[in-house]
């Protein structure tokens, strides 16, 4: 099992100091969410937050995955980076896959790139892209970048995208794990084509079902016996024997958090409050559970 810290719209003082400190005590991995904007209007609904309010993000300092991760992966050494999710389908794919590839390189292949196709039409609206076919749209944007990731000549001529023949340089010395995130049936079928699934949280009961679901789905896809990530958000995380559970659902890494980060308003918790949570789950979970 491996260990994600999950640490969100806080000071952007404390992320470097904050990804120090899971490194030092053990954490094998550091979750960095993604957000555009927040429009001043909308009617839509959030998947993961029991009453779908989306109302906590107003006002929250969400700094750009790209940027954030090779700072961090500046002053660390082993940790991981892992997007969860980048909102793909309302960036362009080379675009994506430049910025992807600079910060792989930029952190000695650190990154691991959970996608998704945004829920709220706003941020297709702001960012010029249509709403509809966003499933077909990730799905030649995650073909864009695998191509262009390899380092060699590439082109793509799809339905969404139409690519000349380009590559792109530097890319990392291995592959970039995509994994994708989303509950959906086409989330899953997604992920099980690609290299792992990222939980979005919610009911908790759902959890084993959209675990059994996404094998199901890559056995159909004839890749059952090759690598995959399942990383789930789960209560089960917080006890050794949970860990247990969640390992024998098949879970590979479980994202852990000390805070509730729904609550509208700014975070309060200060960097030491933070570091001190930090250390007694690694005492008390993480290392009895490795």
């Amino acid at each position: 099992m491996r260990f994600t810290y999950a640490e969100a719209m806080i000071d952007p003082s404390f992320y470097l100091p904050l990804a120090q400190a899971a490194e030092a005590v053990g954490f094998d991995g550091f979750l960095v969410p993604d957000s555009i904007c927040y429009p001043a209007e909308s009617d839509a609904r959030y998947p993961y937050t029991p009453d779908g309010d989306r109302g906590f993000i107003e006002d929250k300092p969400f700094l750009e995955p790209f940027s954030i991760i090779p700072a961090m992966g500046a002053v660390t050494e082993r940790i991981r980076f892992v997007v969860s999710v980048l909102k793909l389908t309302v960036r362009h794919p080379v675009l994506v896959a430049k910025q992807a590839a600079s910060t792989a390189v930029l952190t000695n292949d650190r990154l691991t790139l959970g996608v998704g196709t945004s829920p709220w039409p706003e941020d297709y609206e702001v960012c010029g892209v249509p709403f509809e076919r966003r499933g077909k749209r990730a799905d030649e944007s995650i073909a864009v970048m695998r191509g262009l990731l390899t380092g060699d000549w590439f082109e793509h001529h799809g339905e969404i995208y139409d690519v000349p023949r380009i590559k792109q340089c530097p890319v990392p010395a291995t592959p970039i794990p995509i994994i994708v995130g989303g509950h959906a049936e086409p989330a899953l079928r997604r992920a099980a084509r690609n290299d792992g699934w990222i939980h979005g949280g919610g009911d908790a009961a759902e959890l084993p079902g959209l675990i059994t679901r996404v094998h199901e789905l890559r056995a159909a896809e004839d890749r059952a016996g090759d690598p995959f990530e399942v990383h789930v958000i789960s209560m089960d995380a917080y006890t050794v024997d949970g860990i247990r559970r969640l390992e024998e659902l098949g879970v590979t890494d479980v994202i852990v958090g000390f805070r509730w980060t729904y609550d509208r308003g700014p975070d309060t918790e200060t960097l030491q409050t933070k570091i001190d949570a930090l250390t007694r789950y690694a005492d008390s979970v993480l290392h009895t559970a490795s």
